[in-house]
C-alpha cells in the first residue's frame, strides 16, 4: 500500500521536481507537467457526454497510474470506476478508494488469481475478463477459498487480434459457465476494439466499429435467449467513443488517453476532418524539458531522452512552437533542431509524448499547475506495477 506523501518534508532537486506553491519557472527537469485546467475541462467534457448518451464511463487507469487522477474523474467526471490491465494495478487503485475496479485482462498466474480473489475485501467490486472456460473453476475456487465474489466478463476479440473469444457460442459457453460457478457472477461482456483506435479516418475508424457492433449485438441477443443479462457491455476508447455510444448495444465506456492526449492520437481525425487534439480534447499532460547545451549552432540539447518517455509511438512534439523541432533521442539527451539559434541554455519547453501511457509510467510525479504556479504534486501512484 503507498504511504501517504508528506510534503512538507520534501526537498526539491532531490526527492521531488517541484512543491506546491512555488512557480511554474522554477520545477525541474525533466518531469511530467499537468494544465489542471485542461485537464478538469477533458474530464468534465467526456462526464458530460457520457451522461447525455446514457452511457456510463469507466476510465483507464493504465493511461495515467495515478489515484489522484482516477478520484478527479470519479468526482468531475461522474467516473463509474476504473479499468486495470494488471491485478498489482488495480489492488493500487482499490486500495486509493476506488469502489469497481476492472480488471480488463485475463488472470490466469495461480498468486495473481489469489490476489485477486482477495480484493472485494478492500471495498473494492472486483470484475475481470475471461476467454477461457478452464480460467472459471480457477476464479471460482479462489473466490470460494477467500470468502469474496469475483465478477466475470466473458471478452470478446472483436478486431484487435490479441485475447478474446470468436464466436458467439463461445461467449454463451463461457457466460453459462460463470453463472453456475460458485461465488463468481456473471456480469456481461468486454469489447474493446483496439486495433482501429489510431487509425487516422475517422470513415475507416467507423467501419471497424461497425464490424464489433453487429459482433457484440449478437452475442448480447444470444445472451438473453438463454436469461443471462449483461449488466456492463464495455468498450470504447479516444478514437471511437462516439461509435460505442450510439450503438445502442454498449452501455460502458473505457477512455482513457483523453484527459491527457498525446502525439499520436491528437494526429487522428474527426468526422469533420480536424486533429482531435485542435478543439474535441486538449494536450494536458507535458514532458517538461530543458536546454542544457548548445555547443552546435543548428541544435539544442535538452535533458529528456529514452529514459524519460516512450517513443514507441513517435517522438515528441513541441509544444505550441513551430520554428524548432525534437529529431532525435538517446539515453539521456534529446536533440531538437534549432537552425535559427533561437533558444539558449536554460529554456524550457513543453513537448506533447508520442504515448502518454508508457511514459507516465517511467516517472515518479506528476506536477499540477495552474496560472503559473504549482498547486499540486501527485504520486504515479502504480508506476511500475506490471505483475
Amino acid at each position: 500500500m503507498n504511504a501517504p506523501v508528506n510534503l512538507n518534508s520534501l526537498e526539491v532537486g532531490f526527492d521531488v521536481p517541484a512543491v506546491p506553491g512555488m512557480d511554474e519557472a522554477d520545477i525541474q527537469t525533466p518531469c511530467l507537467v499537468l494544465d489542471l485546467d485542461a485537464l478538469e475541462r477533458n474530464i468534465k467534457k467526456m462526464g458530460d457526454y457520457a451522461k447525455a448518451h446514457g452511457m456510463r464511463h469507466r476510465v483507464h487507469g493504465k493511461m495515467h497510474k495515478s489515484v489522484d487522477v482516477a478520484k478527479l474523474q470519479v468526482e468531475l467526471g461522474g467516473a463509474c470506476g476504473v479499468c486495470c490491465q494488471k491485478v498489482s494495478e488495480a489492488e493500487v487503485f482499490a486500495r486509493g478508494g476506488i469502489k469497481d475496479v476492472l480488471v480488463s485482462n485475463q488472470v490466469r498466474d495461480p498468486r495473481k488469481i489469489d490476489r485477486l480473489a482477495q480484493m472485494p475485501k478492500l471495498g473494492a467490486r472486483t470484475i475481470c475478463c475471461v476467454d477461457d472456460l478452464e480460467n472459471v473453476p480457477e476464479l471460482s475456487a479462489a473466490a470460494t477459498k477467500h470468502g469474496t465474489t469475483i465478477e466475470c466478463l466473458v471478452e470478446i476479440d472483436c478486431g484487435a487480434g490479441r485475447c478474446g473469444v470468436t464466436t458467439t457460442p463461445e461467449v454463451v459457453e463461457i457466460a453459462k459457465a460463470i453463472d453456475a460457478a460458485e461465488d463468481l457472477k456473471f456480469a456481461g461482456i468486454q469489447a474493446y476494439q483496439g486495433a482501429m483506435q489510431h487509425m487516422d479516418s475517422f470513415d475507416d475508424r467507423k467501419a471497424k466499429i461497425d464490424v464489433a457492433v453487429a459482433q457484440v449485438k449478437d452475442a448480447v441477443d444470444a445472451l438473453k435467449a438463454e436469461g443471462l443479462e449483461c449488466d456492463i457491455v464495455g468498450g470504447g476508447g479516444t478514437g471511437s467513443y462516439y461509435f460505442e455510444s450510439n450503438s445502442g448495444v454498449y452501455n460502458e465506456l473505457q477512455c482513457g488517453s483523453y484527459a491527457f492526449m498525446d502525439a499520436d492520437y491528437g494526429r487522428i481525425l474527426d468526422k469533420d476532418g480536424n486533429r482531435i487534439d485542435q478543439g474535441e480534447w486538449e494536450n494536458a499532460m507535458f514532458l517538461l524539458t530543458q536546454v542544457m547545451s548548445h555547443a552546435k549552432a543548428d541544435k539544442a540539447i535538452v535533458d529528456a531522452g529514452l529514459k524519460a518517455q516512450s517513443v514507441d509511438s513517435g517522438l515528441p512534439v513541441i509544444y505550441g512552437r513551430t520554428d524548432v523541432e525534437y529529431v532525435k533521442c538517446s539515453d539521456e539527451h534529446g536533440v531538437v533542431a534549432d537552425p535559427d539559434g533561437l533558444l539558449k541554455v536554460g529554456d524550457k519547453l513543453k513537448l506533447v509524448p508520442g504515448h502518454c501511457d508508457p511514459t507516465a509510467n517511467v516517472h515518479d510525479w506528476y506536477v499540477g499547475v495552474r496560472d503559473g504556479k504549482v498547486e499540486a504534486l501527485w504520486p504515479v501512484s502504480a508506476r511500475g506495477k506490471a505483475y
